[in-house]
């Protein structure tokens, strides 16, 4: 998903990472490196082309999937589906620069199982889990059983989008140098922590240029969504079928502009708005955040004595939550190890939790421990969604999603315009507003240049695509998936309205949401805009 620089949500399900606020081209030594001819010249096409011929006749060779790399999370390798089916990895060859189509390539990890029905098989159904960042090669294995039912008519098919994970992934900083960052001041409250603030955003973007300069111009949403044009044709489909989750949606939305005639059945879930900018996307989340919040600290109140929080009302329940932030900004408490619980920490671990209603008992846990002097359960929320292991080092999806963000977005602010708009963002959340409105400076000294103010997502003559908007999302307010429906244009766009709580609509089990999806993917009725799911 699209949030801003300070709160970036992978959406992996209910999974999330926050955050405060790229490799060489291929030597083709990879054992699964595809079979390739060889190659001639190949003028791109802006709108059309995604590349040399002899590149979308490649032919991965697929392997049964190893252990994720650290860049991808780490962990085990995939377990097998239900009736044995096995994860298949393999990588696919795509140019680094599709100005220069037959020049350097980089290699896109690419993960599948294979449908169940292969006499009903319509072809590979790719999904994208949104960041940007998310590694596709490990959420999906992750998630595969939750779309088991799509498995009968496809194969499903991820993949590590370009600056992600195995697929040429960004580098920027040392894991203690992140640890450092992480536990900074992410709200600078005087002039010496101002310095402090750019002084690191400084530092960050200059070791990014450091270790991935080369790759940092190239990995925005545009060049991903060639890689999955190409990667249509490797995998043998006249059109791209697609799920497409958070920013995952906006990818879809770009895909569609650039290649209409070529989508097959998409979902978009938990939709990014195409019409905001940097700016109104983070204030947006602000409210959404803060929406999410009010609705914790509510339903916590309707519990009475059953609530560990202070408070009779949803007010001082939000109040106790704020000043237990304001208490960690002077004095960190104690939290894993030798490691402390810092403001910036917390209001991670919070965030976090606003997620998916499920963790709501873990925020109400979270900080009642953390009020008593024990930060744990939210350094432990904050690790994980920022991509920290239990051994110290860090995934690449922080610094994909940073270099991401700012190949795409033009804008750059300073420090005097940050400050005039902070007013807006604390209106927008007590909580959340300062933590978003700093992250406004994330691209501020960026290397490379951005490409737009917002992307273009209009598609005529595309088939339908089913767009779907939670009305509690906190990272991609309900609105964009009215504003994303309305910018893919009349017949393109069919919205559809979930009433639910968390980010994102399918993975929350709700009977009504899979049966339209299923019914669309698997059969081709398209829902009745408007349908309401609750």
């Amino acid at each position: 998903m699209r949030t801003s620089p300070a709160l970036r949500a992978a959406a992996l399900a209910a999974t999330v990472t926050v955050l405060l606020p790229l490799t060489g081209c291929s030597d083709g030594g990879d054992e699964n490196a595809p079979d390739r001819s060889e190659s001639s010249p190949h003028a791109a096409n802006a709108a059309a082309s995604s590349g040399p011929s002899a590149l979308a006749s490649q032919k991965p060779k697929w392997k049964t999937c190893p252990a994720p790399s650290q860049a991808e999370g780490g962990g085990a390798a995939p377990s097998p589906l239900p009736g044995g089916a096995v994860w298949e990895c393999s990588v696919m060859q795509v140019p680094l620069d599709y100005a220069k189509p037959s020049g350097d390539t980089i290699d896109l990890a690419l993960v599948r199982a294979k449908a169940i029905d292969k006499k009903k098989r319509i072809g590979s159904l790719i999904f994208n889990f949104g960041g940007p960042g998310a590694s596709g090669v490990a959420t999906l294995p992750a998630f595969g059983t939750e779309y088991d039912k799509l498995r009968t008519r496809y194969d499903l098919v991820s993949f590590d989008p370009r600056g992600v994970g195995r697929s040429a992934g960004v580098k920027c900083e040392s894991d203690k140098q992140l640890d450092a960052r992480y536990e900074s001041d992410g709200t600078p409250d005087d002039a010496a922590e101002e310095k402090a603030f750019i002084t690191d955003t400084k530092t960050y973007a200059a070791a990014c240029k450091k270790n991935s300069g080369a790759e940092l111009p190239h990995v925005g949403t545009e060049n991903a969504a060639r890689d999955m044009d190409l990667m249509r044709q490797v995998l043998g489909d006249d059109r791209l079928h697609y799920f497409g989750i958070s920013y995952g949606t906006e990818l879809g939305g770009v895909y569609a502009h650039l290649f209409p005639k070529k989508v097959g059945r998409s979902v978009l879930d938990a939709v990014v708005d195409p019409t905001e900018d940097s700016e109104q996307s983070s204030l947006g989340q602000a409210k959404g955040f803060q929406l999410a919040l009010d609705n914790f600290a509510e339903d916590c109140a309707k519990r009475g004595d059953a609530c560990k929080l202070p408070g009779s009302d949803a007010d001082e329940i939000e109040k106790g939550v704020g000043d237990l932030l304001d208490r960690l900004e002077k004095k960190p408490v104690s939290g894993i190890g030798a490691r402390k619980l810092t403001e910036t920490q917390a209001t991670t671990g919070v965030a976090a939790a606003l997620y998916s209603k499920e963790t709501w008992p873990l925020l109400e846990q979270g900080l009642d421990e953390a009020d008593g002097g024990n930060g744990g359960l939210l350094l432990a929320l904050a690790d994980s969604l920022n991509g920290r292991s239990d051994d110290g080092h860090y995934d690449n999806s922080a610094a994909a999603y940073t270099a991401i963000s700012c190949a795409d977005s033009k804008e750059r602010f300073t420090l005097e315009q940050t400050k005039a708009k902070l007013p807006a963002f604390r209106d927008a959340s007590p909580v959340f507003g300062d933590y978003l409105g700093w992250g406004l400076m994330a691209c501020t000294d960026w290397p490379a240049a951005g490409t737009w103010e917002h992307p273009d997502v209009s598609a005529p003559g595309s088939a339908p695509q089913l767009v779907i908007g939670n009305t509690g999302d906190p990272a991609t307010p309900y609105k964009g998936a009215q504003a994303m429906a309305a910018e893919l244009g009349k017949g393109v766009g069919v919205e559809m309205t979930y009433k639910g709580e968390g980010h994102g609509a399918y993975n929350s089990g709700n009977a009504c949401v899979q049966k339209a999806v299923g019914g669309y993917l698997l059969d081709g009725k398209v829902p009745a805009a408007g349908t309401v799911c609750g």
